[in-house]
């Protein structure tokens, strides 16, 4: 693993948390102080819930409950983050130098220390495996691994080794950014973004985005002339942190004068910088056994928070395909629907972040509950995957989907409802049966024998779980039995009896099928299981 940020934190934990070894290396001695990514989306903490770590992210945020848009100084509109209830978690503001520490403390509770002062300088690979030369503080190292994951952000030397393009460009503004508290009368949670305009055309900038803390923000604004730095090259990777020169309180004030929507005095400057943004992504996510994710793929505006949340869930992608691979348990080309599965959300996140840098996230359409859902990261899908089963079925929730939640479960010994996500151990895959009705003792003993076949072809790598319906008599099976209480599993899944889900460990729908057939998903289970 290249890389120590949230990314290749994410699929070291990922790994370790499968039982496989790995190792994890970063150039920098120190983990960074400073916090480039300030947001983490309701798809990510479902991520994060799986990984161990929700409870401490949840602890350490503040809720983002939307953004208040001022004009000139007026009023212009308000973006409100709601959800419906099918959605566990919302928004959270939290600056990414806290999230990497969460990460970081998980990833020692397994055992794999961070390798710091390390940092990879090339590497050649053959169908057996890959060998990597690092650069150490006691000189040249060369690691020999059955795969590489380059998380090692925009100026990857695992992209360049592996000869990936990436096209894009450097936006010609150059911003700053402040972490202050100010004294205000703006609802709490809700993000400003005051523009000054002249003709329709935005000249002047203020972004706040509130972090954990009384009254504090994450202020981004247009850098003035004094601490701007020079163009970068033609086809240079312009895009982090720039210039020795750091915005100052004074910087930050006379912004704050110009645009704020109300008088306010800046204070507790915690840290600022100079950084330049670009849109730009490879033209595969990897090569053999060497992967490239998070900003090594793709770095974009950070608008929306889309940044690191869609790299973090690049390594959630890649990591269990990796791991059931190096276990010997992968079909032939689960590790190459990486980059069918993901690259295509890549390409859409740029596109659309550099809309919203420009018009604001949401502008012109007319849909709030679709952005809402499409910036929380819930509508992302694998429907073209070539591990993903296609349905012919119209009534079941389609494969390729995220897997919904679905509240008001009951189970024999749990005394109150549960929630199908607290089933879901996201380290292997899941299959749900769904039942309504009497099943005489034949059906269930069919069923039984059908999933005990699916758990070799799997490899064991299947939790297995009956959902029925209330007055469902299934009592003579040795299955697991959830009841579908208050009904949202049928809703949520189109749920028939008899109809079958296959849930993956990334939580996407890889299979539904209306009635139970033990070739079917067999055959589904070998795209993903040699």
């Amino acid at each position: 693993m290249i890389g120590a940020g949230p990314v290749g934190l994410t699929a070291a934990i990922e790994l370790r948390r499968r039982g496989v070894r790995c190792r994890i290396v970063d150039p920098l001695l120190e983990p960074p102080q400073y916090a480039k990514a300030v947001g983490v989306q309701p798809r990510t903490l479902e991520v994060f819930e799986g990984m161990g770590v929700l409870r401490q992210i949840l602890d350490a945020s503040t809720q983002m409950r939307g953004q208040i848009v001022y004009v000139n100084g007026e009023a212009a509109g308000r973006f409100d983050l709601g959800l419906p209830s099918d959605v566990p978690f919302g928004f959270a503001s939290i600056p990414q130098y806290v999230t990497e520490r969460i990460l970081r403390e998980r990833l020692a509770t397994l055992g794999l220390p961070i390798e710091r002062g390390k940092a990879l300088t090339g590497f050649e690979q053959n169908t057996d495996g890959v060998t990597a030369t690092l650069s150490t503080p006691d000189g040249e190292e060369t690691v020999t691994a059955q795969y590489l994951i380059g998380a090692d952000g925009a100026h990857s030397v695992t992209r360049k080794t592996l000869g990936l393009t990436f096209e894009g460009a450097a936006f010609e503004e150059q911003y700053m950014l402040g972490d202050v508290e100010v004294d205000w009368s703006q609802p709490s949670g809700y993000g400003i973004r005051a523009m000054h305009q002249t003709d329709g055309k935005t000249d002047d900038l203020l972004v706040c985005i509130p972090l954990a803390g009384r009254g504090r923000y994450r202020m981004s604004m247009l850098v003035p002339d004094e601490l701007a730095t020079a163009k970068p090259e033609r086809g240079a990777v312009a895009h982090g942190f720039e210039g020795e020169k750091k915005p100052e309180l004074s910087h930050i004030q006379a912004v704050i004068d110009r645009l704020s929507p109300e008088p306010t005095t800046a204070r507790n400057l915690r840290w600022s910088s100079v950084f330049r943004i670009s849109h730009r992504i490879v033209d595969s996510y990897g090569h053999g056994r060497v992967f490239v994710a998070g900003d090594a793929a793709h770095i974009h505006p950070p608008t929306g928070g889309q940044g690191m949340n869609t790299g973090i869930q690049d390594a959630h992608n890649l990591a269990w395909k990796v791991a059931l691979a190096v276990q010997g348990k992968a079909s032939d080309g689960l590790t190459a629907s990486y980059d069918t599965e993901r690259r295509p959300v890549g390409e859409e996140v740029v596109g659309r972040t550099v809309r919203s840098a420009r018009e604001g996230i949401g502008a012109g359409e007319n849909d709030p509950a679709y952005v809402m859902r499409r910036e929380a990261q819930l509508l992302i899908e694998y429907a073209d995957s070539p591990i993903i089963e296609k349905s012919s079925d119209e009534t079941l929730l389609r494969p390729g989907v995220r897997a919904p939640d679905a509240k008001g479960l009951t189970r024999d010994m749990v005394t109150d409802p549960i929630r199908l996500f607290s089933l879901l151990d996201r380290l292997r895959h899941t299959v749900v049966i769904y039942l309504d009705g009497t099943s005489t003792t034949d059906t269930l003993l069919d069923i039984e024998g059908l999933v005990a076949t699916a758990q070799s072809a799997a490899h064991d790598e299947l939790d297995i779980y009956l959902v029925a319906s209330p007055g469902a008599d299934v009592s003579p099976t040795v299955l697991p039995v959830i009841r579908d209480t208050a009904g949202t599993f049928v809703e949520a899944y189109g749920a028939q009896d008899h109809s079958l889900f296959v849930i993956r460990p990334d939580g996407y729908l890889g299979y539904s099928a209306g009635t139970v057939s033990g070739d079917d998903l067999i055959a589904h289970l070998k795209k993903t299981f040699r």
